[in-house]
C-alpha cells in the first residue's frame, strides 16, 4: 500500500500556537509511516517537527512586491503538482480574500483542510459571507478548534463543512523540557505571550497583580515574550509600585521549565483561538487563572478542579481569583493535583487519532 503523503502549510515553524499545532502533527504523522511536507511562509524554524521541508521563506526579497509574491505562489503550485498530495492541511491565518480565493481555487490541487485558530474569525475568513462561502465552501473541511468556534462561523456564514479538532500537545517531550533547572530563585506566577499587540493585555495583568496580595507576599510576577510594547510595559510596572516584582524575560524556546516552577500561570487575552499556552502549563503541572474570553478556556479550564475561570475582562474578579489560590491552599492543591491529568485528552496520541478519522487514514 503507498504511503499516504499530507502537506503541511504554515507561515513558518515557530513562535505561533498554530506553528506548533503543525509542528506536533509532523512528527504524529511521521509516526503514522505518513509521508509529511512541512511548507513555510517565512524562513523561520526552531520547533521541532518531522519530514521534509519546503521554504518558501528563501525566495522572499526585502521588497517583497507583487512580482516576488507571484513568485512564491508559482513555486508553491509546482511543488503541490510535483507531489500529488493526498491532503493539503492550512494553518495559515488569511486576512487577504483574493489572494487566498486565487489560493484555494488556482494553487491548492487535493482534498483541503483550512483550520481556524482564532475567535477573530476574519483573521482566517472574510467578513463577507458570499467570499467566505467562495472560498471556504467547496473545500473538504474546516476544522476549528475549539466547539464554540464552530458555531460562531456556522452561525456567521451557514457553512455546512465545519468540524472541531482540539489543539495537540506531546506531553513526553513538555514533560521531559519542563525538568531542566532554571536560575530564578523566587516564588512567581507566570504569562506567556507575544507583546507586539495587546491582545494578551499584559498590561491588564501587571494592574492586576499590582493591586492583589502577591507583591506583598513576595511572589514574582515573571513573563515571558517579545515585542515592541516592552518598553510601555516596564513603566507601567514603575507607574504601579511593582517594577521590581514584575520580570520581563524575554523569549524563550523552552519555555516548560519555567511554568512548572510557577505557582500558577494567568491567561489575561482579549480573545484566543484556543491556547496552547493552557495546555502546556496544566501537561507542566501548573494550575490556571484565566479570563473565559472566546474561545478556549472554558473548553480547557474546569472551574476549581484544573484552575479558575474568571468572569470575561473582570479586572476585579481577575483580581480575586489571583489572591484565592494563595489564601485558599486546600483549593490549590487540590487544583493542582488535577491539572496533569486533564491534559492528557489533548495528548496528540488522543487528538491525531481524530485527525486520522478525519482523513479517512487507518
Amino acid at each position: 500500500m503507498d504511503k499516504k503523503k499530507i502537506a503541511l502549510i504554515s507561515y513558518r515553524l515557530n513562535r505561533g500556537g498554530a506553528e506548533r499545532v503543525a509542528s506536533v502533527l509532523s512528527m504524529f504523522f511521521n509516526e503514522q509511516n505518513i509521508d509529511v511536507h512541512n511548507i513555510i511562509v517565512i524562513d523561520d524554524i526552531a520547533y521541532s517537527f518531522s519530514g521534509s521541508v519546503k521554504n518558501l521563506g528563501k525566495l522572499k526579497n526585502k521588497t517583497n512586491g507583487i512580482f516576488n509574491k507571484i513568485k512564491r505562489l508559482i513555486a508553491l503550485k509546482k511543488y503541490l503538482n510535483k507531489h500529488h498530495f493526498d491532503y493539503i492541511i492550512d494553518f495559515r491565518f488569511r486576512i487577504k480574500p483574493l489572494q487566498e480565493f486565487l489560493i484555494a481555487r488556482f494553487v491548492y490541487n487535493s482534498k483541503t483542510i483550512f483550520t481556524v485558530h482564532s475567535g477573530k474569525l476574519n483573521s482566517y475568513m472574510p467578513d463577507q459571507t458570499i467570499i467566505t462561502k467562495m472560498i471556504y465552501g467547496n473545500c473538504f473541511k474546516i476544522v476549528s478548534i475549539t466547539h464554540e468556534m464552530k458555531k460562531m462561523i456556522e452561525e456567521k456564514h451557514g457553512l455546512d463543512n465545519v468540524t472541531t479538532i482540539h489543539n495537540p500537545i506531546c506531553l513526553n517531550e513538555i514533560n521531559e523540557k519542563s525538568k531542566v533547572k532554571i536560575s530564578l530563585e523566587f516564588e512567581f506566577i507566570i504569562g506567556v505571550g507575544q507583546y507586539d499587540t495587546n491582545v494578551k493585555q499584559f498590561d491588564k495583568l501587571i494592574i492586576a497583580y499590582s493591586k492583589s496580595i502577591l507583591p506583598q507576599k513576595n511572589i514574582k510576577l515573571v513573563i515571558l515574550g517579545e515585542g515592541s510594547k516592552k518598553e510601555e510595559l516596564i513603566k507601567l510596572a514603575k507607574h504601579n509600585g511593582v517594577a521590581e516584582n514584575v520580570h520581563l524575560l524575554g523569549y524563550k524556546n523552552n519555555p516548560y521549565k519555567y511554568m512548572k516552577q510557577a505557582k500558577f500561570f494567568v491567561l489575561s487575552s482579549l480573545h484566543e483561538g484556543m491556547p496552547m499556552v493552557l495546555l502546556e502549563a496544566l501537561a507542566c503541572g501548573t494550575p490556571i487563572v484565566s479570563f473565559d474570553c472566546k474561545t478556549g478556556p472554558k473548553e480547557i479550564i474546569v472551574n476549581k478542579k484544573n484552575g479558575l475561570l474568571v468572569e470575561n475582562q473582570n479586572m476585579d474578579a481577575l483580581v480575586d481569583c489571583m489572591n484565592l489560590f494563595i489564601n485558599d491552599t486546600e483549593l490549590y492543591n487540590y487544583c493542582k493535583k488535577q491539572v496533569i491529568a486533564s491534559a492528557e485528552k489533548f495528548s496528540v496520541d488522543q487528538i491525531g487519532k481524530q485527525w486520522l478519522k478525519l482523513m479517512e487514514i487507518n
